[in-house]
């Protein structure tokens, strides 16, 4: 139905809707105009009525006005009016006829207001609930369904559709209810059609001007549909398409044709188009709206239109059908939540977030739904990973000592350095040193922007381990980091008298054979290594700390694997790719964390720009000066080898034409994954000890490689690149005294993407660049890897959903000290068991 559809009173095309506002004003005057109708007709003569005289009537009937909506002034009108007419019977017969006039004017006045009130105010269709719908509907058999029964048992469903939903991953009724839509198509937008603009999803009620319909004259199974609608604001065209059978059967055209008979009024729900024409809706969804008082038939006219990821064989409109066929049966869920926590937190019950999130009323309870689910989700992994931290807390781990004075392993080392630490690194140090000392083991992660100085705290952090009687591992998830790892150690350690080893996919067996022996009798004090290190030949005499450097490059299943290596060793790990706080509270919510957010003195913020294609002597002339200075260069690219798919630069085809056509003055060296590590490692020592001006490299040289000479790096393509791993990248220069320079190429004239690489080129801050980018492109882009044991949510967001986040946790840790092992909460215990052993499936698959 509609409210507040109606035309003008001297209007001949309709009467004003009964329902309408302006409907309701039109009852209250009618009376009123026949009698001053009447009593003009007598010659103003004050006539008498079956009960009061004229005067009488219209005073008492003028202070019992409607209750709606009206001006103040015109108010003050009409009581004005009521005393005038207390007047009346004394007034001559002019003055009489002068009131009369001055009632019909404001009478009009008060019309013509709330019409044109009418036309601004958005109108109300009358929806059926789906509670009604579903009611009326079910029959005894439906009372036999709950939420464990197959979805074969629905009725309408059969073999071949289970089939094809099973495709889905959707077996029982509750997998239904548990298969949220994708996307919602809002059509409670109700618009006059002058309101409407191109883009929007609207809804208009209009009457139907003009009908016809034609084949299209290119397509012969083709025909088309055309209305001309009108309201009071203006016209619109809609057009139907039909295809196929239904488009060359002239009579069944017709009779859609016969179903919007000129003069009908009906509710059109669409996408708004414009052309030089005019406005269009295409294809929209149509009703008759046969009385005023009566419901819309269908379920998404005017209302919020679920949209559901699919598969072949299975429409949209059958897949609602089923979904609204089965709502009821939310009445079934059990919520994990108490009453009080539900009202305490303002939400909505399980069993309401679930119906309302197939069949939201309005926006409003969209949101509200959404936020119930997404708390759930949340909730249930923080319980899970702060259940996993409380466990692993009460097992024993070594109790290392701190040793303060100067002739300690870690004061000797610090003393050596040529630099003092920073104040965030002395406060990271001492929090790792307050954890080691205790009896449980430690769980930190230590989160450093690019240079902050990480390696630094994790050998003081070796040292300690090593000064306690104990031994510690070092592990980097390459070669090369690991090889640089080795090599900073081995620049210091020889001085403090502790044997260190590197063990590496390429280290030879007669090398590792001696490696195994001295980690088993201990003369091995820290081992470093790559992947290496978790073959079960690796045995430790007594492993102490585990350090990991570039932490969610491992999967959780390898940190754990090194980790039974010891008793239960303390575990510090460690990233340089800046995890935004919603991120670091999903992967890493059973881990402490440090932060070092503060720079060494004396790095220059590095110089980012952006250039075209068109640009490139521009940065060849910028190398060209560089080089002559007596710096180095690193060209990164994002391919090895050519791509007939993509029309982006390789490693190999640019390493070619710099070397030859460009700089064949200069050295050139190409540096890639594919290369075997003897290679690499050639390749990355000529570029330290600068026996190579430009170094032509895939993103193998993302972390580890330092080289404080080096002062411009060209990225080619950096539009095909994370704004976390561009972050990265830049930090391989700017890493000496000298002023220096990255300069991105990108070909892509997306506007999106430019504004992504503007943020880098706008901004140093690695946790800034790190939040922005976890919006442009989610949390598994960002981290660059499926292995991070990061949950697959329904709903929950990272990028938009962090205060839900914070929410939940705070939750999650008042109910564990209130019931440590759930005990109280056994339906929070079964879904947490259920969402990991989904972890665990998702993890195999990957």
């Amino acid at each position: 139905m509609v409210e507040g559809h109606n035309q003008n009173l001297s209007s001949n095309n309709s009467i004003p809707t009964p329902g309408s506002k302006s409907g309701e004003l039109v009852t209250w005057v009618r009376p009123l105009q026949q009698a001053l109708t009447v009593e003009v007709d007598h010659g103003c003569n004050n006539i008498q009525g079956r009960t009061n005289k004229f005067s009488s009537f219209v005073s008492g009937y003028l202070l019992n006005f409607p209750s709606i909506v009206v001006p103040e002034s015109d108010l003050s009108k009409l009581k004005k009016l009521a005393l005038d007419y207390e007047k009346y019977p004394s007034l001559s017969i002019d003055d009489r006829r002068r009131i009369i006039v001055k009632t019909r004017q404001t009478l009009h006045n008060l019309y013509t207001y709330q019409e044109n009130k009418e036309k601004t105010e958005p109108k109300k269709l009358k929806i059926r609930s789906v509670y009604d719908s579903v009611g009326s509907t079910r029959s005894s058999s439906t009372d036999l369904l709950n939420l464990r029964s197959s979805i074969s048992a629905v009725k309408g469903v059969g073999p071949k559709q289970a089939e094809r939903l099973s495709r889905l991953g959707l077996f029982l009724i509750r997998d239904l209810l548990n298969y949220f839509p994708r996307d919602y198509v809002d059509y409670t937008s109700l618009k006059t059609i002058d309101k409407t603009q191109a883009g929007q999803n609207v809804t208009i009620v209009a009457k139907v001007r003009r009908c016809s319909s034609f084949k299209s004259p290119k397509n012969p199974n083709l025909s088309i549909l055309e209305l001309f609608l009108k309201d009071r604001t203006g016209g619109i065209k809609v057009t139907r398409f039909f295809a196929g059978s239904r488009g060359r059967s002239i009579a069944y055209v017709k009779s859609q044709q016969s179903l919007y008979p000129v003069g009908s009024t009906v509710a059109v729900s669409g996408l708004v188009k414009e052309s030089k024409y005019g406005k269009s809706l295409n294809d929209p969804l149509i009703e008759i709206i046969d009385s005023p008082n009566s419901y819309l038939k269908s379920r998404t006219i005017g209302q919020i239109f679920p949209i559901y990821s699919l598969t072949e064989g299975v429409t949209a409109d059958k897949f609602r059908d089923l979904i609204q066929s089965i709502l009821y049966l939310t009445s079934g869920i059990k919520d994990p939540l108490p009453k009080d926590t539900v009202s305490r937190l303002d939400l909505l019950t399980k069993k309401e977030a679930f119906f309302y999130i197939h069949n939201p009323e309005n926006a409003k309870m969209l949101a509200k739904a959404k936020r119930r689910i997404v708390f759930e989700e949340f909730l249930l992994l923080q319980l899970s990973l702060l259940l996993r931290r409380d466990l692993h807390k009460k097992r024993n781990s070594p109790q290392l000592s701190i040793e303060l004075s100067s002739n300690s392993l870690v004061r000797k080392f610090l003393s050596i350095l040529p630099f003092s630490l920073t104040s965030a690194q002395t406060r990271v140090l001492k929090e790792i040193e307050s954890d080691i000392v205790k009896a449980e083991p430690m769980s930190r992660l230590l989160q450093g922007d690019v240079g902050s100085g990480k390696t630094v705290i994790a050998i003081a952090a070796l040292l300690s381990a090593v000064q306690s009687g104990w031994q510690g591992a070092l592990m980097a998830p390459t070669e090369v980091l690991a090889t640089q790892h080795y090599q900073t150690l081995s620049k210091w350690i020889p001085q403090l008298e502790v044997n260190v080893d590197l063990l590496t996919g390429s280290t030879t067996k007669s090398r590792r054979k001696q490696i195994f022996t001295d980690l088993v009798n201990g003369s091995t004090k820290i081992l470093v290594g790559t992947h290496a290190i978790f073959e079960d030949k690796v045995t430790f005499e007594r492993l102490g700390l585990v350090v990991v450097d570039e932490q969610h490059r491992f999967g959780v299943k390898q940190r754990n694997k090194l980790l039974n290596k010891g008793l239960q060793p303390h575990l510090l790990t460690m990233t340089a790719t800046p995890i935004p706080r919603t991120l670091a509270l999903t992967l890493h919510g059973d881990l402490d964390v440090s932060q070092l957010d503060e720079l060494p003195p004396g790095r220059n913020p590095i110089d980012t720009k952006l250039i075209t294609p068109k640009e490139k002597n521009y940065a060849y002339e910028l190398i060209r000066t560089e080089v002559n200075k007596g710096h180095q260069i690193y060209v990164v690219l994002p391919l090895i080898e050519e791509s007939e798919k993509l029309e982006i630069s390789s490693a190999i085809d640019v390493h070619h034409q710099l070397s030859t056509e460009v700089f064949p003055d200069f050295v050139v060296d190409l540096l890639h994954g594919k290369m075997k590590s003897v290679e690499k490692q050639e390749v990355i020592q000529n570029f330290i000890n600068k026996k190579c001006d430009i170094l032509v490299s895939t993103t193998v040289i993302e972390v580890g490689v330092d080289v404080p000479n080096a002062s411009v790096m060209l990225i080619e393509d950096s539009d095909r690149f994370g704004l976390a791993q561009l972050h990265q990248l830049r930090g391989r220069v700017g890493r000496g005294a000298s002023k220096s320079y990255c300069l991105l190429s990108h070909q892509n004239k997306n506007k999106t993407s430019r504004q992504r690489l503007e943020v880098l080129a706008n901004s140093n801050d690695g946790f800034e660049i790190s939040e922005i980018d976890l919006r442009f492109r989610g949390p598994g882009q960002v981290l660059g890897t499926k292995q991070s044991g990061l949950p697959d949510f329904a709903l929950a967001s990272l990028a938009d959903d962090a205060d839900v986040l914070e929410l939940a946790r705070n939750e999650a840790r008042q109910i564990l000290d209130n019931d440590s092992e759930l005990k109280n909460n056994s339906i929070l215990r079964l879904l947490i068991k259920e969402q990991r052993e989904k972890l665990k499936i998702a993890n195999k698959l990957n």
